[in-house]
């Protein structure tokens, strides 16, 4: 029997995730060796095959991570929007010396483009400042917050050289003038490998600039920092909705709830057909008009679940370790995550 590349890495992430979740959820435990597993079986190799495709099961790889825990997919869409910067940077020498790392697993990295994609849309200042020099630039200023990272690590970064420029760099978090400061204070999500990033005159080298038009540069992958996100609320709506369905329900009270599952499965249905058809076009990049407003959808959808299927459950739903609970927070921080819910507003509301 044919095993489907669905069913696969939902037995993958069965072996080697389930047991780990509550772990994970309670910020004990960041689980990066989850990257060498997925690097070796090849789930993130690009090279001979068509971007669409690469994407495509790409998307499929967060998704059913998300599935048994959104932390996990998240820390998975951190790597894979960095590796996004790198397949797309014109920079060999920084390809040569990380891109097959990253694609093995061998070699994690998380985003640092919260602040810079907030500043794009007109929401906040660049938080970094990028001084040229002999070689590179010395890069000052702090991130609040940047997930995926440890020793060895690296993350992507913009700075603002002037007015008129700014640069896209790649970061190795062992430099010693980076300060990195762990957050685990959040309401879920604290095994994501999440920390703030203070820069004390970071030297970053020409084989570290990711792209020396930061500007252009974003513009051209920020349609896949954003697809990578979509499937995080694909899984975590599909595990509410398995979950609404398990309800036994003997006092047979739940039929009276204004949210059923039959109206949450059309929905989720059609946000995965709108995700499809854009593959099903002729591929020339991803629409970023359609892209914001299914990622809106999403995130909209997947607190409607989550809501729903806490109450479907009823008390134990409202256990401290509940897989219900679990899901409610994860929804809350999808709406959050940058582009958050009110950033999309104002993006789709400028189109």
């Amino acid at each position: 029997m044919t095993v489907t590349i669905q069913e696969h890495l939902a037995n993958l992430f069965q072996k080697e995730l389930k047991s780990h979740v509550r772990d994970i959820d309670c910020g004990d435990v960041y689980l990066k060796d989850i990257f060498k597993i997925l690097g070796h079986e090849g789930h993130f190799q690009s090279q001979d095959i068509s971007i669409d495709t690469v994407v495509q099961r790409e998307i499929e790889v967060v998704k059913q991570a998300s599935t048994f825990c959104m932390t996990t997919g998240f820390i998975i869409w951190c790597h894979l929007a960095a590796l996004t910067y790198i397949r797309n940077s014109v920079n060999e020498k920084l390809k040569s010396k990380v891109l097959q790392g990253m694609e093995n697993g061998e070699i994690i990295a998380g985003t640092g483009l919260s602040n810079p994609m907030k500043y794009y849309a007109g929401l906040e200042k660049l938080h970094l400042k990028a001084k040229p020099v002999d070689g590179g630039y010395i890069v000052s200023g702090t991130l609040p917050s940047v997930s995926n990272l440890g020793d060895g690590h690296w993350f992507g970064a913009i700075a603002e050289v002037n007015e008129n420029k700014r640069v896209m760099v790649f970061v190795p978090c062992d430099d010693p003038k980076l300060s990195l400061k762990i957050k685990v204070d959040y309401m879920g999500i604290n095994g994501s490998g999440t920390f703030a990033c203070r820069f004390q005159d970071v030297f970053i080298p020409d084989d570290q600039v990711v792209a020396e038009d930061a500007d252009s540069f974003v513009k051209n992958i920020r349609p896949y920092f954003v697809v990578y996100q979509i499937p995080l609320g694909f899984g975590v709506t599909d595990s509410a909705i398995q979950s609404i369905k398990k309800n036994k329900d003997p006092q047979q009270c739940n039929q009276f709830l204004p949210i059923q599952q039959e109206e949450l499965e059309q929905e989720l249905i059609l946000l995965e057909s709108n995700l499809e058809e854009l593959f099903n076009k002729p591929f020339n990049g991803l629409n970023w008009n359609e892209l914001l407003t299914i990622r809106r959808d999403i995130a909209t959808l997947t607190t409607k679940a989550t809501h729903a299927a806490m109450l479907h459950n009823g008390g134990s739903a409202y256990l401290q370790t509940s897989p219900d609970g679990r899901r409610l927070r994860e929804a809350y921080f999808l709406i959050n995550l940058t582009p958050t819910l009110k950033h999309l507003g104002k993006m789709i509301h400028h189109l």
